[in-house]
């Protein structure tokens, strides 16, 4: 056998048993978005555009397409998802100070309003995701309504 012939049977052994392992999924329940939907109070669209475009990374509960069952493919979406989740966590609102609940709104704004969120790498296979204009104006104008009750908060001394 060829030398090339044996690198690419080893390789793909390799890549055979590296389907049997995976990273650990994000598979919570729904329920865990009820405080910050009820805190929050989004209405109807809003809360439709955060199901399509924010849950998946941004939440205790991702759907996972048919290719996240492939390796590598399942390791680079949990870390979307790790680094999407220690940035701003919907599952995890009710633990936050008003501050931070704040802080989360003001750089959800920046990041939609910059067209930065959801990331392109994410709507190239979530093309439902994708923000229009409208969606975005009504994301924005729902979190800087939720920012202004949160100014009404007393401060503590």
């Amino acid at each position: 056998m060829k030398t090339t012939k044996k690198i690419l049977l080893g390789l793909l052994i390799v890549f055979i048993i590296a389907q049997f392992f995976g990273p650990e999924r994000n598979e919570g329940e729904l329920a865990s978005v009820d405080a910050f939907l009820a805190e929050t109070n989004p209405p109807e669209n809003i809360q439709a555009i955060l199901r399509e475009s924010c849950f998946d990374c941004h939440s205790n509960v991702t759907r996972y397409p048919w290719y996240s069952n492939i390796t590598p493919v399942n390791y680079w979406m949990a870390d979307h998802v790790k680094h999407g989740k220690k940035h701003f966590n919907m599952s995890n609102w009710e633990g936050n100070s008003v501050k931070k609940k704040d802080h989360k709104l003001e750089e959800l704004i920046e990041m939609v309003e910059e067209k930065e969120m959801p990331l392109p790498s994410y709507t190239w296979t979530h093309t439902e995701a994708k923000l229009s204009e409208a969606q975005i104006l009504d994301i924005v104008e729902w979190a800087k309504q939720v920012r202004f009750k949160y100014s009404l908060v007393p401060k503590p001394e």
